[in-house]
């Protein structure tokens, strides 16, 4: 979820969230705004692009009313804004008007910065609103879904509902609010399952899993219906070379509890033992064998082959039966 500062009141003068996660930007929005109509149900609000916000408009914007009325004024990409009006803006944080509040939604970056630390000196609230490029940051999120509409959630849960919806916040959002909705009581593995079996199946770490665990049939299953719905041949070597290289952080760690192996490693407790259990037919050849075989596929599929599709599947026959090797 958006993080935010000690100066935590949405009716604050001025807010500026930045970043460009456009959910979190949407949200930090409708915070403010539901605060503003919470204390004045007819407050008007006002919603602007860069473009619509000339020299003097924003003057003209929080003039003061006859009525007194309370006013939201949103300023979409800020860090756009002409330079005329950027002084306009900063003017304004030196005498922000009563009964008005003003949001600016910044990009952040060196674009507009200027602008951004003049709000930031003038004492702004902030919004931090960052783009999720991270699968941890993904987790993270889910779960506070899940805090915030007040549902326990198992790790698990969380894990394979991200695995199943992939980067996009709103629809990770949308999924959970759904689980909640529809399910009683904790939200489990295999709820999430039963909801989204097809878009699980065909992730990416479904693909990685089945074949680290040897289980070569299904691997390919998984992978062809994965590419047949569109997933990016890059997300499964991606995927892969992690489930790979998990293989090889445990076994040559030191033994002890997950949570111990846990903060070793950098990964949660829940999928230390999922690995344990992946890991018994591999050998350190193995492990070696396969990212081998999987950076060989990733070049393939990043334009170093012919045949992306082929590429892949060589792959994961080879980390299958790698994952086999002991066994045999």
């Amino acid at each position: 979820m958006a993080r935010k500062n000690a100066q935590d009141n949405p009716l604050a003068p001025v807010t500026v969230a930045v970043g460009q996660e456009d959910l979190l930007l949407d949200r930090a929005v409708q915070e403010v705004v539901a605060a503003a109509r919470a204390a004045d149900a007819d407050t008007d609000v006002r919603d602007l692009a860069p473009d619509q916000l000339a020299p003097g408009t924003l003057a003209e914007l929080t003039s003061p009313s006859l009525f007194a009325e309370r006013k939201v004024v949103v300023v979409r990409s800020a860090q756009d804004l002409s330079a005329d009006t950027v002084k306009d803006v900063k003017a304004y944080f030196g005498a922000p008007v009563e009964e008005i509040t003003l949001v600016l939604l910044h990009a952040g970056g060196a674009k507009g910065k200027g602008l951004l630390d003049a709000a930031r000196k003038a004492g702004a609230r902030e919004v931090a609103c960052p783009k999720m490029t991270k699968p941890a940051d993904r987790l993270a999120f889910v779960r506070g879904e899940f805090r915030t509409l007040g549902r326990a959630a198992t790790p698990e849960a969380c894990q394979t509902l991200v695995d199943a919806i992939g980067s996009d916040l709103r629809e990770l959002a949308s999924a959970a609010a759904q689980l909640v909705a529809d399910v009683e009581g904790t939200i489990d593995e295999a709820v999430v399952g039963r909801y989204y079996t097809g878009r699980a199946e065909a992730s990416s770490f479904t693909v990685a899993d089945r074949a680290v665990e040897g289980r070569a049939a299904e691997a390919l299953e998984a992978l062809r219906w994965s590419l047949a719905t569109g997933v990016a041949p890059v997300m499964i070597t991606s995927a892969l070379a992690q489930g790979v290289r998990a293989i090889g952080k445990l076994s040559s760690a030191r033994g002890g509890r997950p949570a111990d192996l846990a903060r070793e490693l950098g990964m949660p407790p829940w999928k230390i033992d999922r690995v344990r259990q992946q890991m018994r037919g591999w050998s350190p050849d193995g492990v070696a064998v396969a990212l081998a075989a999987v950076a060989e596929a990733d070049a393939g599929v990043k334009g170093g082959g012919d045949d992306p599709e082929y590429a892949l599947e060589k792959a994961v026959v080879a980390v299958a039966r790698a994952a086999r090797a002991r066994r045999a």
